[in-house]
């Protein structure tokens, strides 16, 4: 892709909206797991850089923080901790370097025949939906696990229900850019109202120095954490094939052919595995971006990287970190409640919009099990290893579909003569 010519000044206003746009999604998710923020602009800013690398510089597409992984990392660090989450994580960038192999040697095709939206649908529905009392405690004033009271609960729920009012309107009301912009605006409301009802602590705040070298976090090989959060990877995978499909619909290019769909996997692969050593969340193509470039027709590659080299430069701004870690429980748990419920949303969607008929014996047992394995917190033991949430959910969706019998005719309360539609995931 020819880069166009405009002034440096240009590009790198054009970079600073690119992040900003990106920036309240970036940052909410180290906010919610409990991550260091800086450590997720660090992570994103060097991870855009690699994919950019991967690709020669041809695709304008943003890494930012992955929402898949928000449940599974809440639950990783409260049970292995933080060492050995980042090492979870960092496997589960390798799950990217596999697929990007499988494009390569035996193309797209090869991917949708293991994962069709069958398999891919309830596993991201069980994302969403695995960790909702997590989002339903911090909106109560508690601690994600119930366990502590950090905010007397009608307090809690008045600036939850603030913070979650204002992102569901600018949402649904909001137009132009600002409509990208839901969740750094629910946050701000209800930050904002956290301060005139005393529940911010500016002490950190103050004592935070202005410059400062983030904490970086050395990932640790722990087998359980590990076999927990790759299968969490096919989500965010597979919604990369899609991403990678948008951003050539609106420049008009054709993404999966030059620089190839292998080589963009594999670069997000590797950003994958970078912010897992740093200490960051795992990053992923960002749709919001992609709303950002057909609305600012910034189609200049070359905007991506002053925009990662400006998330890399407020990395090391203490004080900004110290704000971003003052934002209270309830306004942080007001905005999961439709988070985690809209990415649950995203898996339904994805079962609508390919048509999957739950007619169909073979497909109603796929999500049936998948969804009661997850919400209902089934886990298996193999060979001393624990496997449930988005992990077993993962292998069981994969393995039921590879199983069971696909030429079945005869539709669930249908007729035996009846013939299925060959469309039918």
């Amino acid at each position: 892709m020819s880069e166009v010519k405009e002034p440096v000044w240009r590009q790198a206003l054009s970079g600073a909206q690119i992040l900003f746009v990106a920036f309240g999604a970036l940052v909410l998710v180290p906010i919610l797991t409990g991550l260091n923020p800086s450590m997720a602009l660090l992570g994103a800013g060097v991870g855009t850089i690699i994919f950019q690398l991967c690709t020669g510089r041809e695709v304008p597409i943003f890494l930012g923080s992955s929402f898949a992984f928000i449940a599974p990392i809440i639950y990783s660090v409260q049970t292995w901790g933080l060492p050995a989450t980042m090492g979870g994580l960092f496997a589960a960038g390798f799950l990217y370097l596999a697929f990007s192999a499988a494009i390569y040697l035996r193309g797209a095709e090869f991917i949708h025949r293991i994962m069709p939206p069958v398999v891919v649908g309830p596993i991201i529905m069980i994302i969403g939906l695995g960790l909702a009392n997590v989002a339903v405690n911090m909106a109560m004033g508690k601690t994600g696990d119930g366990k502590a009271v950090l905010v007397d609960y009608d307090t809690a729920l008045l600036v939850a229900g603030v913070s979650l009012l204002t992102t569901a309107l600018v949402a649904v009301r909001a137009r132009g850019i600002f409509r990208l912009l839901p969740v750094l605006s629910g946050v701000a409301v209800g930050y904002v109202l956290s301060i005139f009802l005393g529940l911010v602590d500016f002490a950190k705040v103050a004592a935070a120095p202005w410059i400062q070298v983030p904490t970086f976090v050395s990932p640790q090989w722990n087998w359980s954490a590990i076999l927990f959060m790759v299968p969490v990877a096919l989500a965010p995978a597979i919604e990369h094939v899609g991403d990678i499909v948008a951003i050539g619909a609106v420049t008009g290019k054709d993404y999966t052919v030059k620089p190839g769909l292998h080589r963009t996997m594999l670069g997000d692969g590797l950003a994958v595995c970078t912010a897992a050593l740093v200490g960051g969340p795992p990053v992923t193509t960002y749709a919001e971006v992609t709303g950002a470039v057909m609305i600012t027709r910034c189609y200049n590659p070359v905007i991506m990287t002053w925009a990662a080299g400006f998330a890399v430069v407020m990395a090391f701004f203490g004080k900004f970190n110290a704000i971003l870690q003052s934002i209270p429980a309830p306004v942080m748990g007001g905005i999961m409640m439709l988070l985690f419920g809209s990415i649950a949303s995203v898996g339904l969607n994805t079962l609508i919009h390919a048509q999957v008929d739950m007619h169909r014996p073979r497909n109603l047992v796929i999500v049936s099990l998948v969804l009661v394995f997850g919400i209902g917190g089934l886990s298996i033991n193999v060979a001393g290893q624990h496997l449930h949430g988005v992990s077993l959910c993962g292998i069981a969706a994969i393995l039921l579909n590879l199983l069971l019998p696909k030429g079945e005719a005869v539709p669930m309360g249908g007729d035996a003569d009846e013939e299925e539609p060959e469309t039918a995931v």
